[in-house]
């Protein structure tokens, strides 16, 4: 009986985020399903509203959910298939071994990847990070599209109160959608110059160590500064900014060419050839560099950023330089033709 006592009062004493029941976790997973695979109506949206509010428990439950779903960037395929296309009573049949899967993953969460994520700030932890060359295209639990960058690492915490994205190095793209929630959560980016908060927003992020880069596209993006309690300036769209030590700076019209990488290009208008093997050397693992002679050549095109190998071929095409490798590519040098 001491042993029961201790462990039940060890139960209490837990956060009521790890002691969540198994039945509760079920009916998380249950709804991650159904708001995966279809258009609620408005009964059902409801229905779902009533459950979320039903405890903390039951809330702390969805917020996991929504943590595992952005995690996965999406249900996968393997496991929402096997519902689609199939008759109905073979198809209810997956339809539970799906929810049971997704809520075996629940269960372990606290002890799993929800743990360790917050071990390394480096980026090999973050909830969402992309390699050197790689782009990666998500759809959040809210319905959110968000794009990551070449070389990026982001955290994803969407709770009772807000939905924020962390960002820790790199560009992103995001396309806000309405929280399902019914919550009326805010939808912001962290950044370490500042907070962005979405309005009904289309827009661009990229950090560097020297700022932040914010570009509108659609809606507006209120602009919060460290150590202010009130936004400082709204962004709308058609308009950028960059965010910095010495504040923010004043707004310009927006860059479209800036924006190409959105769609995997890099677009070029009489632009320096070393501003141009800068760009694409973010996309390119080793050393890309080009000769001092020839770092002024202006240079205009469209240009591939996932397959910087042909966006070199077209440089060696179109304008009197010459593509040196060495190494197995790993440093590449434009010389003088």
């Amino acid at each position: 009986m001491p042993a029961t006592d201790g462990m039940s009062r060890a139960m209490a004493s837990a956060p009521i985020e790890s002691r969540i029941e198994s039945h509760i976790l079920d009916e998380a997973a249950d709804w991650l399903v159904r708001l995966h695979d279809q258009e609620l109506s408005a009964a059902e949206r409801a229905d779902f509203e009533r459950w979320q509010a039903c405890s903390d428990a039951h809330r702390a439950a969805w917020a996991r959910a929504e943590l595992l779903m952005n995690q996965l960037g999406d249900l996968p395929a393997h496991w929402a298939m096997p519902v689609l296309d199939r008759p109905v009573r073979h198809a209810a049949a997956s339809r539970r071994k799906v929810v049971a899967r997704l809520a075996l993953l629940l269960a372990a969460a606290p002890a799993g990847w929800l743990g360790w994520r917050v071990v390394d700030r480096q980026g090999w932890s973050a909830d969402m990070r992309t390699a050197t060359g790689e782009q990666r295209r998500l759809t959040l639990a809210d319905g959110s599209r968000l794009l990551l960058d070449t070389n990026t690492a982001v955290d994803i915490a969407f709770d009772s109160k807000q939905r924020l994205i962390h960002m820790r190095y790199g560009a992103i793209s995001i396309e806000t959608a309405p929280d399902p929630s019914g919550l009326q959560r805010s939808f912001a980016v962290q950044t370490s110059r500042g907070r962005l908060r979405a309005l009904g927003t289309r827009f661009t992020v990229r950090s560097t160590e020297a700022a932040v880069h914010l570009a509108v596209t659609e809606g507006a993006v209120e602009v919060t500064l460290p150590g202010e309690s009130s936004p400082h300036a709204v962004v709308p769209a058609g308009q950028q900014t960059e965010l910095s030590q010495q504040g923010l700076a004043p707004l310009t019209p927006l860059s479209l060419p800036q924006q190409a990488w959105v769609h995997g290009m890099l677009m070029a208008d009489a632009l320096p050839l070393a501003e141009v093997c800068a760009e694409l050397s973010r996309y390119r693992s080793g050393i890309l560099q080009c000769a001092p002679e020839i770092a002024g050549l202006q240079v205009s095109g469209a240009y591939p950023l996932t397959d910087t190998d042909r966006a070199l071929a077209m440089l060696e095409a179109t304008y009197p330089v010459q593509v040196r490798q060495r190494w197995r590519g790993h440093w590449v040098t434009l010389l003088a033709r």
